[in-house]
């Protein structure tokens, strides 16, 4: 009785196995399969959706879409376009770009990249596309000419230096203060990045261009209530997506900010 009880609990033990391991093979197959069928349904909608993407974007250019003709790039009074450093060599581009907003109505551009590489190229940029060196509002707008740019050029480095600056410029001005220490509140942090010349004017519309779907560095504080939109890699730019870009900001409500 004892070696035939011991026989069918291990047939039963066997059993339970041979399912078990079944069961987790059928399900981990099954989940491989969904995941598969999931992964092709999304690669079908990214591509569709770039598809419309490019095909509106060809369609804004040729003025078929007629509402994208009555673009008031007035309202867009400062625009900052942040590119990934790697593409930021690719000066043609940029340039090509600048030539666009120009073409646009736009009149003051930031261009920013973590590591200068655009500042490095600045004076070769302003010739090439005809502009100004940022010299602040009204100071600009002064020398302006039609279908004129002002260009500003900032890196990450103007951002470090420009808190570090602010930093020093606070405490020199308070280290001996006698009375309770101040609470170094944002009006205060504000006016010590404008007295270093870190302020700068807070964009309007912020556009990147590059892989990273982030600001990559740009000045915090120049972006609190800025629009951003990220456009993908500067080579692959479409003017009708530019143009796309500035034109919903133009119409979107702004309930809070300038």
């Amino acid at each position: 009785m004892t070696l035939q009880t011991d026989d069918h609990r291990f047939m039963e033990f066997t059993e339970r196995y041979l399912r078990s391991y079944w069961m987790t093979k059928v399900a981990n197959f099954a989940a491989i399969i969904l995941w598969n069928i999931l992964h092709i349904l999304v690669t079908i909608y990214c591509w569709v959706d770039s598809m419309v993407h490019i095909l509106e974007s060809y369609l804004i250019t040729y003025g078929v879409l007629k509402k994208y003709k009555s673009l008031d790039a007035s309202k867009l009074r400062y625009l900052a376009i942040v590119v990934d450093s790697e593409e930021a060599y690719q000066t043609s581009e940029v340039i090509e770009l600048l030539h666009w907003l120009t073409a646009i109505g736009v009149k003051h551009v930031c261009l920013y990249d973590m590591e200068g590489v655009l500042k490095d190229s600045q004076q070769t940029i302003i010739s090439k596309c005809n502009a100004r060196p940022w010299k602040g509002v009204e100071t600009t707008e002064s020398f302006l000419k039609p279908s004129q740019l002002s260009l500003e050029f900032v890196s990450l480095s103007d951002g470090k230096e420009g808190v570090v600056k602010a930093a020093n410029l606070l405490f020199l001005k308070y280290k001996d203060y006698k009375e309770d220490k101040p609470k170094f509140t944002e009006p205060l942090l504000d006016e010590a990045l404008r007295i270093v010349g870190c302020s700068g004017p807070e964009p309007d519309l912020l556009l990147i261009y590059g892989t990273a779907r982030c600001h990559l560095g740009f000045p915090a504080w120049r972006m609190r209530y800025t629009e951003i939109v990220h456009m993908g890699r500067l080579k692959c730019k479409k003017y009708g997506s530019l143009i796309k870009a500035i034109y919903r900001f133009t119409t979107i409500r702004q309930n809070y900010g300038k």
